[in-house]
């Protein structure tokens, strides 16, 4: 039995992002979530599903009480990072296909700047202790510098440069300058990111994405039910996890240039019945460029080692290049409250396919996108889920 086009998304929300928000983990969650409500033209009481994020120490039962929800049918987590709201997609496709509840609530809030640094929390990874054996004896103790050996690995293989990285930053960067919520909004050249202040090599401080306090929602909805709401409804025509090889450490993976997105977005783009040429929109993981890149050549949009030419001459840039690319600004240049990673991916995937996005960066006549999420890091407890989305 296919599961597609069974659950659609009825509502979106989000927050304001800062360096400090002021806010609780809890009111950043219950902000964006009634925004997401709203949006899908609810009431807090039709929610009877909830997929709290598990990171951050709120529960289903907050929501249950704030909202007054009488009988809520369903919950559950996704503990995976920033794959964890788009995994958290196909769990809810799951719980809703089964009959157990048909409005599903996916919160997600963090002040991943002003409440603790992102190296900070992932030393207390448990898998960190493995890692420590083998990387931290030679300095590498933060993200950076675990990405930045992986980056160093697809330069030496497939000729990639620090340049053709540039060319990530300044599309995105690009699309943020237009984004009225986004964090960074001054734009940048190619030279501006040459120039920027070396973080590990080859990563620079223009290759980074940001830190910030901020939250985001949606609601699922089953399909049928979707045609009667507010909004028109997106559906979720394919979605899927996936795991690399050893994601415990990045001295045991036996291909550092392959992430888990090479097995999730085949899954997903064969339960959609679609191929990567047709997507319009990519909406995908950038907490650091290399990752983009990355993942643009294991989508299938490019061939192995054929990203740094793909990104070249602002191919990713809406309206310029071949495959617009993380409109908002994505986590480079908008917002990156540590491990929201997907949540904002399906947030502009659905603003894009409702023809919601700015003008200057709106695909025209969008039908079809990709949002993706990578959750961990590449070395440490490394995940990752894909769902295509489409307009009604």
């Amino acid at each position: 039995m296919s599961l597609r086009e069974r659950i659609a998304i009825t509502g979106v929300g989000e927050t304001a992002y800062s360096r400090n928000s002021g806010k609780s983990v809890l009111a950043l969650q219950l902000e964006a979530s009634l925004k997401a409500i709203d949006d899908a033209g609810l009431s807090p009481k039709d929610i009877d599903g909830i997929i709290p994020y598990s990171n951050s120490a709120v529960v289903a039962e907050d929501f249950v009480t704030n909202f007054g929800i009488d009988d809520l049918r369903f919950s559950a987590t996704t503990p995976l990072g920033g794959a964890s709201c788009v995994a958290g997609i196909q769990a809810a496709l799951l719980a809703i296909s089964a009959g157990l509840c048909n409005h599903v609530l996916l919160p997600i809030g963090r002040n991943g700047s002003s409440a603790g640094r992102i190296g900070t929390r992932v030393q207390q990874m448990p898998q960190f202790k493995v890692v420590g054996e083998f990387e931290m004896p030679i300095g590498a103790i933060a993200p950076a510098q675990l990405y930045a050996a992986m980056a160093r690995r697809h330069m030496e293989l497939y000729g990639t440069t620090s340049r053709q990285l540039g060319e990530i930053a300044v599309s995105t960067r690009h699309n943020a300058v237009l984004n009225g919520n986004a964090m960074m909004t001054k734009p940048i050249t190619i030279e501006d990111h040459q120039n920027s202040r070396m973080i590990s090599d080859p990563l620079r401080l223009l290759d980074c994405s940001l830190e910030s306090d901020g939250g985001a929602a949606i609601v699922v909805s089953a399909a049928e039910r979707g045609k009667d709401m507010r909004q028109k409804p997106i559906l979720v025509m394919g979605v899927a996890e996936g795991h690399p090889d050893s994601p415990s450490s990045i001295t045991q993976r036996p291909d550092m240039t392959r992430l888990g997105i090479a097995k999730a977005a085949p899954k997903a783009f064969a339960m959609a019945g679609v191929s990567p040429r047709e997507i319009q929109v990519a909406e995908i993981y950038d907490c650091f460029t290399y990752v983009v890149l990355c993942q643009l050549e294991d989508i299938g949009f490019c061939k192995k080692g054929e990203g740094g030419k793909f990104v070249a001459d602002g191919n990713l840039i809406s309206g310029v290049g071949k495959l617009p690319f993380n409109t908002d600004g994505g986590g480079l240049c908008s917002n990156h409250p540590v491990n929201r990673g997907g949540m904002t991916k399906i947030l502009e995937a659905v603003r894009q396919l409702r023809g919601e996005a700015h003008p200057k960066v709106q695909v025209k006549n969008c039908d079809l996108a990709i949002a993706h999420g990578t959750g961990g890091l590449l070395g440490v407890r490394h995940a990752a889920s894909t769902c295509i989305l489409e307009r009604v």
